[in-house]
């Protein structure tokens, strides 16, 4: 993945990367923010650790992703940042159990559930809001255990991740790439930890079906899943003080150094060319699911 140094000019950042739908990563470009050097474990109790946010926990690290014959998604529970932070350090044990907690929720939670940060950095990315000619649709706040994975999957939007503190390890399938990367239709499911300590998979009764990506991009089953051996991945680590310009439509998995922190910033794609042509190339897929 190629490397900028500081914050590109928008227009040339526009030709050259968001068009044609390359990623890269762009150093030296989060020091003016307060930020990185604002963000350790004691100043975020300080100033937010009363506040409750959204955690995903799951008996795995796997949140939205395939076990067995179920798409399943984590227990989501209200906690405390400061009892967060304290199972970063190892403080306290989340369960009697293993138990992995991934603050993860998307939907712009770092403005709907920390606030108080937003002071810390920038509202927006200026740059790349003039490249689109638009502001965010949301900003997210990331932190969570190393166990704590994202399995493979692709985003409708053009998306800024900065790593505040840690690492970040992205392993990104281009879109073109789509014929090779195997698709299957499963029964949504939620985690739920029950009493005992021990965690249970429930049903989601009456919805629909999930179309996911079953395969580990790190060590793929090419028994199961041949064709998955003609991708062209690429593997990049994004350290602290980093932001990966990762575009629309790119398959991605995620995995972190423990207690990585980071913010990202989604601007919604344009459904323009590129879209339709991945619309093309997904119905073209061996696999076609409608």
């Amino acid at each position: 993945v190629p490397y900028l140094d500081g914050a590109p000019d928008p227009l040339d950042f526009y030709r050259s990367w968001i068009s044609p739908n390359r990623p890269c990563v762009i150093r030296n470009c989060l020091q003016h923010w307060s930020a990185p050097r604002l963000w350790t474990y004691d100043y975020l109790r300080q100033k937010v650790g009363q506040k409750q946010i959204s955690v995903a926990v799951t008996p795995n690290g796997l949140a939205d992703a395939v076990n067995g014959d179920r798409f399943v998604m984590p227990e989501e529970r209200s906690m405390k940042l400061s009892q967060v932070l304290d199972i970063m350090e190892g403080k306290v044990r989340g369960s009697p159990h293993v138990c992995v907690f991934y603050v993860q929720k998307q939907c712009s939670n770092l403005l709907e559930e920390l606030p108080e940060l937003t002071s810390d950095l920038e509202p927006h990315v200026a740059w790349m809001s003039t490249a689109l000619g638009k502001m965010p649709d949301a900003v997210n706040f990331w932190l969570g255990e190393e166990s704590a994975i994202t399995s493979m999957h692709k985003d409708h939007y053009e998306n800024l991740y900065c790593v505040i503190s840690g690492e970040k390890h992205f392993l990104l399938v281009p879109p073109t790439d789509r014929p090779f990367i195997p698709y299957g239709l499963f029964q949504p499911a939620v985690y739920h930890q029950r009493e005992d300590g021990q965690f249970e998979i429930i049903d989601q009764e009456g919805h629909k079906k999930v179309p996911w990506i079953p395969v580990d991009p790190l060590a793929p089953d090419l028994t199961r899943f041949p064709e998955f051996g003609s991708v062209s991945p690429l593997q990049v680590t994004v350290r602290a003080g980093e932001m990966l310009y990762l575009p629309s439509l790119w398959f991605h998995h995620v995995r972190q150094s423990h207690g990585a922190i980071a913010v990202n910033f989604w601007y919604d794609m344009e459904y323009d060319l590129r879209y339709n042509y991945y619309q093309l190339i997904d119905q073209l897929s061996d696999i076609t699911l409608t």
